[in-house]
């Protein structure tokens, strides 16, 4: 554990390239620079009526003031008039409307901008997993993944919506409110300058802290998760070696370093307001000691005075969250920049411009042509794979684990494509048809059951929505399914969430296994597809395959050789090259590496 926060500490959410990242994001949101422009134009208007807002007030108090000691010295009441302040008055609440008015057109439209940016982002995201090769998913964790798809674009509609917008707002105020400052008196501008700067020193301080101690509670958040996950799914395991104490204690102290990490991010994120607040707080009473003084002195009015103290108040809050939210900023360019590395990985081969397609009705000869083929293509794993599996034939493939028997399916499904040679089905290269149209003559059975959250129904027909409850049924009973589904609550209806945990690992493949059959495919790839159903069910779905596969080219791989003794070809791998390959009696007869694992099995 403390090596996962070490190792993630100090990585901070600092992005590589900002302008980079910055060109990216005003190139991706195009069509909706209006947008930024309008808001842009708010901005500016926005600052410029609440700047003058304060200086039309020393105005006005001067000339109430003025009317008041006029009043007073002819010995009269003091009453507001359309010619004694009332007009003034009007004039100075029609200042705040106007800058309401534009605050709300800007925060509404950088909203709109914001979440349509999001939006345009988040439907490039979904487009480019589709076209991600699997050798990605492979090298990414489904969590990083998954963060960069929410987490991070979320962290973007945040920060545009009020970080970026409060950062422009703030550099206008402030650059606003010190030149009016300047106008009224020079020293009291200095003075309030000298505060100013040891506040935004103090505050770039922290934030830099405060960055540090982000990027450590988000890496202990990871490793409590991971933790929590470990331990949820592996609860049987767990509890099967008496290991809940020890469990326990690992999510504890991931909890407790949590827990302090928070601790100390709060603390050093809290403190530095006071602190700022503090520290402008004393150069008020300061400001307040020198402008009495000019003000006896005549230099300031009473209005100018009062003015010069909103601008005081104007400048100094951006002033002290200026560096918080470039943090920020910071950290959503970093995110930006994740999105982008991601929309930026090598995609899947594209489809031919002019698809080839294997006759129809599609007869199921498939052919490996000297087949070259590794997850690195410095470390071939196959290096000259040939074979033929004739129409209707059924080819088993065996070897030890990691011989390479998936990696051969995966390479006959284009789930990952080949280094050299060529697959083919019916004789047409399968390189030169689209993936939809290959994959469309296949079903498969894995070794992993998926099941979606839906209906029994609903997972067995997920190929095939169109298909009626009937079709179902029967897919369900060839599958030897039908029987534990009608004693389910709710039969076909009954609903399957939460990893389908409410169902066994065997009746979960059973179920992938009516799947495929409903899809009625040309071609059946069956990997490990009885692993975890009893003898006796095993022999049923056997049988049912037998009925199936008739007329159709099938490949099971099998560690249970039992299974495959009918097989027409037997496919012999070992570390990615086909070492044997027959029939069982000719690879028995041979004496091989094919009856060396048989006879491991079966031999008394």
């Amino acid at each position: 554990m403390a090596e996962d926060l070490k190792k993630n500490q100090d990585e901070l959410e600092i992005p590589r390239d900002p302008m980079a990242v910055i060109r990216r994001v005003w190139t991706v949101c195009r069509g909706e620079h209006w947008r930024f422009a309008v808001v842009m134009v708010c901005v500016v208007c926005y600052t410029a009526t609440s700047i003058a807002a304060p200086a039309y007030s020393a105005h006005l108090i001067d000339l109430l003031w003025a009317n008041i000691q006029d009043a007073f010295s002819r010995g009269e009441n003091f009453v507001i008039g359309w010619d004694t302040g009332a007009r003034e008055l009007l004039i100075f609440v029609g200042i705040w409307t106007v800058a309401w008015a534009f605050y709300t057109v800007q925060s509404f439209t950088m909203a709109s901008f914001a979440e349509r940016l999001n939006l345009r982002l988040r439907r490039q995201v979904a487009e480019k997993l589709n076209v991600l090769p699997l050798k990605f998913y492979d090298a990414h964790k489904p969590g990083d993944v998954m963060s960069r798809a929410t987490n991070d674009l979320d962290k973007v509609s945040e920060v545009l919506q009020r970080g970026l917008l409060s950062m422009l707002i703030a550099v206008g105020s402030v650059t606003g409110a010190l030149i009016m400052m300047l106008r009224f008196n020079v020293v009291l501008t200095a003075v309030f300058a000298a505060f100013a700067g040891v506040a935004v020193i103090m505050t770039r301080v922290v934030a830099k802290r405060t960055l540090v101690l982000a990027a450590r509670q988000q890496a202990a958040v990871g490793v409590l998760n991971g933790h929590v996950e470990e331990a949820y799914s592996g609860r049987l395991v767990i509890k099967a070696f008496n290991r809940e104490e020890a469990s326990s204690a690992l999510i504890h102290r991931a909890t407790a370093e949590l827990a302090e990490t928070m601790r100390m991010t709060d603390f050093v994120t809290n403190v530095v307001a006071p602190m700022v607040r503090c520290l402008v707080r004393f150069s008020q009473v300061v400001l307040a000691i020198l402008g009495t003084g000019f003000l006896m002195a005549g230099q300031l009015t009473i209005g100018t005075l009062q003015a010069f103290f909103q601008y005081v108040n104007t400048a100094s809050e951006p002033l002290t969250q200026f560096s918080l939210t470039m943090n920020t900023l910071q950290s959503a360019l970093a995110a930006l920049e994740r999105v982008f590395d991601l929309l930026d990985e090598d995609e899947i081969e594209p489809d031919p411009a002019l698809p080839a397609a294997p006759a129809r009705p599609v007869r199921g000869r498939v052919a490996f042509e000297h087949v070259r083929f590794g997850y690195d293509p410095s470390r071939p794993l196959m290096r000259d794979v040939s074979f033929t599996a004739e129409p209707g034939q059924k080819v088993a493939i065996v070897g030890a684990t990691g011989a390479g028997k998936t990696t051969l399916i995966n390479l006959l499904m284009r789930f990952y494509e080949i280094d050299g040679g060529k697959i083919t089905l019916d004789g047409v290269d399968t390189r030169t048809m689209t993936r939809a149209d290959l994959r469309r003559n296949f079903g498969m059975v894995l070794q992993d059951a998926w099941l979606r959250e839906g209906t029994i129904a609903d997972n067995i027909a997920y190929g095939c929505p169109e298909v009626t409850r009937d079709e179902v049924v029967q897919a369900a009973k060839t599958a030897q399914v039908d029987f534990f589904v009608r004693t389910m609550p709710q039969g076909y209806d009954t609903p399957l969430a939460n990893d389908a945990e409410n169902i066994s690992q065997g009746q979960r493949q059973l179920l992938t296994i009516a799947r495929v059959l409903l899809a009625n495919p040309s071609i059946l790839i069956l990997d490990e597809a009885t692993s975890s159903v009893d003898t006796r069910t095993e022999r049923a779905i056997v049988t049912a395959m037998e009925k199936l596969t008739q007329g159709r080219t099938s490949f099971v791989i099998a560690h249970r050789l039992s299974t495959i003794v009918d097989s027409d070809l037997i496919l012999v791998m070992d570390h990615g090259t086909i070492i044997e390959q027959g029939t069982h009696e000719e690879l028995l007869a041979a004496g091989g590496a094919y009856a060396d694992l048989y006879n491991s099995q079966f031999a008394e």
